[in-house]
């Protein structure tokens, strides 16, 4: 896949394409439609498949109060988005010239001029330009002046509940913990990734060494417990391997919190235990860590003994649940 970081970036020539604009944050099943059919529209046009999104979440300067945090780091955006197909994926800096740019202008210059758009696909509630005052109606309007077609894609709609499919129900789930849940509505495991750092070393002393995530991981975190997941290594910075997916995965028991029992952490952190690997050197390497079930919440425990013996059920169900 393809990455340009603005319009000049496209090469002349580059269309016709096929394009699909949204957040897409998470990557999630509702996106993964729209970008589904882009890819049939494009197949029988013969053009390009190309993803229009922003590096950020436009609320994060536009309204930062209620921005919500993001399911995913833009790095890993782009690398969800190259699994769907996409030939480029144009992320446009959401700065203030951007939020400044008429629907108009962003048509003209963004769509038409840069990417030689012939399909446009965006959700029902695709909103763009300054101040929001674009959607699909006008995106129409102005399709039939520059010559381009609009398909607007309904919602992903949950059978059961008949809920749309979207970010924040995703992140709802999460903050519940139901990592499951979630992994439903996005058609994959939930993961964050970051660099493996030295910790305590408390687990070590207990039997179980974990790799800890440094605190500026990327991803969003899940709420306090103890997960089944996977952690897949993705090298160390500078040996061309920083591409966790194709790398290799091992069976974890994962925990999500604060240490409860010794209260000697501040804030929560992600750390992994490898199921049978008591060797493995993970320092300086960035990984994901994908939580596939949540085993239970975080307690604090009367001594080492107990917690021992917890882990120690923690790992059996953790191999039970990946078996």
């Amino acid at each position: 896949m393809i990455v340009f970081r603005a319009p000049g970036d496209v090469p002349a020539g580059f269309g016709p394409s096929v394009v699909a604009i949204g957040k897409f944050d998470g990557v999630h099943s509702g996106h993964r439609a729209v970008i589904d059919r882009a890819r049939v529209d494009a197949a029988a046009a013969g053009a390009r498949v190309v993803a229009v999104t922003f590096d950020r979440n436009p609320l994060a300067l536009l309204r930062p109060e209620i921005c919500p945090d993001s399911l995913v780091s833009a790095g890993q955006k782009l690398q969800l988005l190259a699994d769907t197909g996409v030939d480029a994926t144009l992320m446009l800096t959401f700065d203030r010239a951007l939020a400044d740019l008429g629907a108009r202008e962003f048509v003209e210059h963004v769509l038409v001029g840069a990417l030689g758009v012939r399909i446009v696909l965006v959700g029902a509630d695709f909103r763009f330009g300054r101040g929001g005052a674009g959607n699909p109606e006008l995106l129409r309007e102005l399709g039939a002046e520059f010559g381009f077609e609009v398909d607007v894609i309904e919602d992903v709609r949950a059978i059961d509940e008949g809920r749309r499919v979207s970010s924040t129900w995703v992140r709802e789930l999460l903050t519940e913990g139901d990592v499951a849940g979630a992994a439903r509505l996005l058609g994959r495991p939930h993961a964050v990734r970051g660099e493996v750092v030295h910790g305590l070393k408390r687990g070590r002393e207990l039997g179980f060494p974990t790799a800890n995530l440094a605190a500026d991981l990327e991803g969003f975190v899940p709420a306090e417990g103890v997960y089944a997941g996977w952690l897949v290594d993705g090298g160390a910075p500078g040996d061309g391997a920083l591409n966790p997916r194709s790398s290799v995965r091992y069976p974890a028991a994962i925990s999500v919190g604060t240490n409860p029992t010794f209260d000697d952490i501040d804030v929560p952190q992600v750390e992994a235990y490898v199921l049978d690997e008591t060797d493995l050197d993970l320092y300086g390497h960035v990984v994901d860590v994908e939580f596939v079930e949540r085993i239970r919440g975080m307690v604090a425990f009367e001594g080492v003994e107990p917690l021992i013996t917890q882990m120690t059920d923690d790992v059996a169900q953790v191999r039970r649940e990946l078996s």
